[in-house]
């Protein structure tokens, strides 16, 4: 089979591996149907990750069951399901807390699309290998497009967990969405589903803007702090200047979640963080638990997770469209 490999700053390539084969009668066999680039891809093709290629790449994607082990009991051949990006077996004491991201059964930040943790390969790959299918797999519910749905293995099923809980404890509650991309847009179209009383996205694109708008935000290219301005705030941009505006803008015993990946030190404003009464949290996440809700909001037909995706391109243009900047590209193949 192939899988897309990352060689160098904004170079991947095809490069041939074995076909992966059952190692147990708990695991499956997958391909990708429709996958697409996490943001933290974006920032790997960039040249800002810490681990040095060559590695497979990709760990957002449905893709549709090709072969089950004898014990796999909740999905079958033929079904589309959802690959979370993280390894877990489901069973372990922090996979039963829905700490998924912290599987005591595989090395520590086993996952797809890096070799860390462990060599899991990619979901940019003609075949897949799931090891603990009836706890990582998620069929796709019956009417959901899986293009619309490429990100539920990270982005979209982060995007809920960033904002959802804390509006259903806080209803009406005012967001601020600092962002760069897909998340922060998702986030909009979420918040704005489930009851947020004010919406405002920052982002200094104009056409993430135009989209963020679109959801029901008011917009801003740039911002100046606002004290005591909102009940949540989200930062998913991986840029500790703009996290520390997030917090800076929060409303007594405020909440921050920041979903950016940090590969570069900064300062955040300790100080005002403590006299406001923030809770910040910058967390790996456990996206396996938070699946099967995200997947139920989209099924409501109360969002539009589609309207991210910005461009739908051939699976045999991955090398080449792939380091490509587009906001939310997703590779669909007609053969899987």
């Amino acid at each position: 089979m192939r899988e897309l490999t990352y060689v160098a700053r904004r170079t991947v390539e095809w490069r041939e591996a074995p076909d992966p084969e059952l190692q147990g009668a708990g695991e499956a066999i997958v391909a990708p149907v429709a996958a697409t680039p996490c943001d933290v891809d974006s920032a790997i093709l960039a040249g800002h990750g810490f681990v040095e290629p060559p590695f497979a790449l990709g760990h957002e994607c449905v893709a549709r069951v090709v072969e089950t082990g004898d014990a796999v009991a909740s999905v079958a051949p033929g079904d589309l399901v959802v690959v979370p990006w993280s390894i877990n077996c489901g069973s372990c004491d922090r996979c039963r807390a829905g700490l998924t991201a912290h599987c005591e059964a595989v090395p520590h930040m086993a996952m797809y699309g890096a070799p860390i943790g462990g060599s899991w390969g990619g979901l940019f790959s003609e075949l897949v290998r799931v090891p603990y299918a009836d706890a990582m797999l998620v069929p796709l519910p019956t009417g959901l497009d899986p293009v619309a749905m490429a990100s539920a293995s990270d982005n979209w099923s982060l995007a809920w967990r960033l904002v959802a809980p804390h509006l259903k404890a806080r209803p009406g509650a005012r967001v601020l969405v600092v962002a760069r991309g897909s998340i922060g847009l998702y986030v909009c179209d979420i918040a704005r589903a489930l009851g947020a009383s004010d919406v405002l996205y920052v982002d200094p694109e104009p056409e993430h803007r135009e989209l963020a708008r679109v959801f029901g935000a008011a917009t801003a290219e740039t911002l100046e702090p606002l004290p005591q301005g909102f009940d949540i705030a989200v930062e998913a941009t991986g840029r500790v200047a703009q996290l520390a505006l997030a917090v800076k803008s929060l409303a007594p015993e405020g909440i921050c979640e920041s979903a950016g990946n940090h590969f570069r030190p900064g300062e955040l404003p300790l100080l005002d963080m403590y006299l406001t009464g923030v809770t910040l949290r910058i967390a790996r996440d456990n996206v396996r638990a938070h699946i099967p809700d995200a997947l139920a909001l989209a099924a409501s037909g109360k969002v539009s997770p589609k309207a991210v995706v910005s461009h739908v391109i051939d699976w045999e243009d991955l090398p080449t469209a792939l380091p490509e900047k587009h906001l939310k590209p997703v590779f669909v193949r007609a053969d899987a």
